[in-house]
């Protein structure tokens, strides 16, 4: 790798901003762990995350309890 390439800077780029708006009671299991693995939990909380295609397949997962916000 070459020098200084692995820089915080370099690293962000676009990001979006997701926020739990329904309950996990009564969802499978799989949504409970994507859910998890993205940050979030309970009704309310947000979490900031880089605009990556893994990050956006999990929210299309769970895209029935989260909201998505584009930042710039």
């Amino acid at each position: 790798m070459a020098k200084g390439t692995d820089s915080k800077e370099a690293k962000v780029g676009k990001q979006i901003k997701v926020r739990q708006v329904r309950s996990l009671i009564g969802s499978k299991p799989i949504h409970k762990g994507t859910l998890r693995a993205l940050g979030l939990g309970r009704i309310g909380r947000e979490h900031v995350l880089p605009d990556r295609p893994e990050i956006r397949g999990m929210l299309r997962n769970v895209s029935h309890l989260v909201v998505v916000e584009e930042m710039e």
